[in-house]
């Protein structure tokens, strides 16, 4: 391993064991917390959100440290630990929605106290969720491109068609251009004639004039020393704006050398982290054959001593033979998995001798666990109602178990030997041993039931007891019971045809699409930085884009990604992004399958229309869509427009698309859907008051309102898409004043407005002829804005869904409490 990689790796693990010691202590706090009750709804707010910034950052710290990390084995243990506190943050979430009845929180207060920057909130997406399947995304787009082709659906591969031109014209066409080409260089030559005459005819004037060489020099040194002076005072001022920070540094904006060291050093650790993979797969078969045949045969003999020591005693202590263990119940390791043989028999006689005693204290006890347990609960609701208690959490054991790990393993281990950071022996062997006694132990139970039955048959004349064959021959029946209803339940409509057919199939039908390739970095905004304030002063603040963002990454990005995140937390099987045009809905739904490598599935009302007529035609869409989505997963199934699939009243141009197809389908196909299907359907309106509320809101389980961008999100969008079309930012270019003027305007409109003026040409004058707000203004002027009156209609829509109305009914209700508490 170079030096500079092994100094990273030392950097790494010293991350490690800081987020490990920060996790540690909030593991302990946690576990005290899930025993007490509280009251105080502020309180309970500030400790979930409390808990919940502190794993984002551990998160945020885990997930980088698993990505550079190249140690194989520990790179397991922090990838369960990792995939727990991803868990952990869905749970704290969804705690804080149920609590505050919002989709969106502010933290303002807290990071204060906290003493770290809004940026630190960012949930980072794991590297590992595109890394680890990159070649099976790479070949599934190859065939999708493909497909795409050989069919003519490929609108990034169609050729515009060139009209065909007559000789004669062309000809016309090239004696045009090459006569205005020299017509403009006869009038340049002649200009520079005119200019040369004019020149002399001067000189002549002025030649009766005596020239003074002491006025001339003066002269010059005038004109020299203001234009260097200017030039002087000019980078002063520059210098000085620099050290108050009104400005960025020169070469601010490039590349440093350091951060490209660290990119190569970064591919080299993905190399190293490979190959170790490589040869920790490799070791793990290697020595489990080596234990096979080395320590085997020993394994083999001291258990069958253990088990014919136990037959021994037993007959000595009891006077029979013992039943030896079904296979089903687990052989002889229910009997010695923690005990030795002497332990195994002072329990046999000490059952006997407790099992008459114990039968008639154990039918009054009963009596009375019955009468209390009765008394229990009709006394604990009304406790409940009144005080808050943190609901039980389905990561925190794993995440416990991951810590006990580390310690265990890790924390204090001496590394000093292994320098490059492969794979330890000693752990591995650990762990193949128990393997390998297991496998065996199957073997010894085999030939000790045999040896068992001529005991028996030797010493008591036993013979076998016919009770078993009843019993498996019950078992046998519930199972072809449980077969047939299962049957009816997964009814397969293809299943004669493979899983390549039926994906080709729908590429064809245009019901799988190809989706733009867009992270979700890219959809720029900023923080809300007043939304605290705000609601002390009980104005519920509308959310920023960073917000939104946020959501989606809880929501959509990190369970699809993670399938051991998935099928424990807060299942999320369908998503509603509403907002007016241009808010970037459908850039979202495309990040969302980038960042996740998911397939995405059309079934807009428009795309469906006239596809699989009929209803056993849309039953077979949806089987297909779904078998292909479950195989090929994650999936995200996209339903654009979706207010109309759940329209109030068709309107008359519609009707003959029949966009209602899926109102009564949808719902189906939700409760299909089980833990482990990480499938997402992602809905997209801009007009949600259309349709019916409560369909709408039944289809539909989290609600998300992007709204149009804030002054400060305006202000990052300026700046970044005009950078990112190849617009350099100057003091002419005053980017605040353009964010107050757009107010309303959407990323949309930004966007547009900023291609339609950085034409090439534009971009090549701007050395000579920079950038000014003036040049965007006509532009935007001509565009129709959000209105407030737009907005308001958003805000009163989001009111009447079942989030919404709570979050009303909470505010009004509960408003007047909480003053009468503030009074106090």
């Amino acid at each position: 391993m170079e030096p500079s990689l092994r100094a990273e790796e030392r950097m790494y693990n010293k991350m490690w064991h800081q987020a490990q010691e920060a996790l540690n202590s909030l593991l302990d706090k946690e576990s005290q917390k899930l025993v007490e009750q509280e009251k105080n709804q502020v309180y309970i707010f500030q400790m979930l959100a409390t808990f919940y910034i502190k794993y984002v950052q551990i998160f945020r710290n885990l997930e980088n440290v698993y990505d550079q990390i190249v140690h194989p084995q520990k790179r397991l243990l922090i990838r369960k630990i990792l995939d727990g506190v991803m868990g952990r943050i869905l749970e704290l979430k969804n705690e804080m929605v149920e609590l505050e009845l919002s989709e969106f929180h502010y933290f303002d207060d807290i990071l204060q106290d906290l003493k770290l920057a809004p940026q630190q909130l960012d949930i980072p997406i794991p590297k590992y969720f595109l890394k680890e399947k990159m070649e099976v995304i790479k070949e599934r787009q190859k065939i999708l491109a493909q497909i795409l082709a050989d069919s003519g659906l490929d609108a990034t591969g169609m050729k515009s068609t060139v009209k065909s031109m007559p000789l004669e014209r062309a000809i016309k066409l090239i004696q045009i251009a090459e006569r205005a080409r020299q017509g403009r260089l006869r009038a340049l030559f002649m200009k520079q004639i005119y200019l040369q005459e004019y020149r002399a005819k001067q000189a002549r004037l002025l030649g009766e004039k005596v020239a003074d060489a002491g006025a001339a020099a003066l002269r010059i040194q005038k004109v020299w020393r203001g234009f260097h002076q200017s030039k002087r005072t000019e980078k002063e001022r520059e210098e000085e704006m620099i050290f108050l920070g009104m400005d960025p540094p020169p070469l601010f904006n490039q590349v440093s050398a350091t951060i490209i060291q660290a990119e190569k050093v970064d591919l080299l650790r993905c190399q190293v982290q490979l190959k170790h993979e490589e040869d920790y797969r490799e070791a793990l078969v290697t020595i489990k054959s080596d234990l096979q045949q080395i320590e085997g045969p020993d394994i083999k003999e001291s258990l069958q001593e253990q088990i014919r020591q136990w037959f021994i005693e037993c007959r000595s202590l009891t006077g029979s033979f013992p039943e030896y263990p079904n296979v089903e119940e687990g052989g002889s390791a229910v009997i010695f998995s923690d005990k030795t043989p002497e332990q195994v028999i002072e329990d046999i006689v000490a059952n006997q001798v407790e099992e008459e005693k114990s039968k008639k204290k154990k039918t009054k006890g009963k009596k009375k666990k019955k009468e209390k347990g009765k008394k229990i609960i009709k006394e604990k609701p009304k406790e409940e109602e009144e005080e808050w208690k943190m609901s039980p959490s389905v990561f925190l054991p794993s995440m416990e178990e991951g810590n006990n790990l580390y310690k265990d393993m890790w924390m204090n281990k001496d590394e000093s030997r292994n320098f490059p950071q492969d794979y330890d022996e000693e752990l591995i062997k650990k762990e193949k041993r128990k393997e390998v006694e297991a496998e065996i132990r199957l073997q010894v139970d085999e030939l000790m039931r045999q040896e068992l039955k001529n005991l028996k048959l030797a010493v008591n004349k036993e013979m076998e007891l016919p009770i078993k064959a009843g019993k498996k021959g019950k078992k046998k029946k519930g199972r072809k019971g449980r077969r047939g209803k299962k049957g009816k339940k997964d009814k397969d409509l293809t299943a004669d045809r493979t899983i390549e057919s039926l994906f080709k199939e729908l590429v064809e039908e245009g019901l799988l699409i190809q989706a733009q390739k867009v992270n979700l970095s890219d959809y720029i905004g900023e923080y809300s930085y007043l939304g605290t304030t705000l609601r002390h002063v009980s104005i519920e603040p509308m959310p920023s884009l960073l917000d939104v963002r946020q959501l989606i990454t809880l929501y959509g990005i990190l369970p699809l990604g993670s399938a051991a995140v998935h099928e424990k937390a807060p299942l999320v099987k369908s998503l509603l992004l509403a907002g007016p045009s241009g808010v970037g809905k459908k850039m979202l739904v495309h990040a969302i399958c980038t960042e996740t490598g998911a397939n995405l599935f059309n079934l807009s009302s428009a795309n469906i229309t006239g596809k699989y007529p009929g209803k056993s035609g849309l039953q077979m869409m949806l089987h297909i869509v779904l078998k292909v989505a479950r195989q090929l997963q994650p999936s995200v199934v996209w339903i654009q427009d979706t207010e109309k699939t759940f329209y109030r009243k068709v309107p008359n141009t519609e009707k003959r698309n029949e966009p209602k197809r899926l109102k009564k389908q949808l719902p189906k196909l939700l409760k299909l859907l089980k833990p482990d299907d990480r499938i997402l359907i992602v809905g997209t309106t801009q007009r949600p008051f259309d349709a019916e509320i409560q369909s709408f809101c039944r289809a539909y389980q989290k609600i998300i309102l992007v709204p149009r961008p804030d002054y400060a999100s305006r202000y990052v969008l300026w700046k970044q898409i005009i950078q990112r079309n190849g617009g350099v930012l100057t003091k002419a270019l005053n980017i605040s004043c353009l964010a107050k003027v757009t107010d309303g305007f959407t990323q949309g409109h930004i966007v547009k407005v900023v291609k339609s003026v950085l034409t090439d040409r534009r971009i090549r004058q701007q050395y000579h002829k920079p950038l000014t707000p003036v040049e965007f203004i006509p532009l935007i002027a001509s565009m129709n804005p959000v209105y407030k009156e737009e907005e308001e209609c958003f805000k009163n829509w989001y009111a009447k869904t079942p989030l919404g109305r709570k979050r009303v009914l909470s505010l009004t209700v509960g408003g007047k409490e909480k003053e009468m508490e503030k009074g106090k």
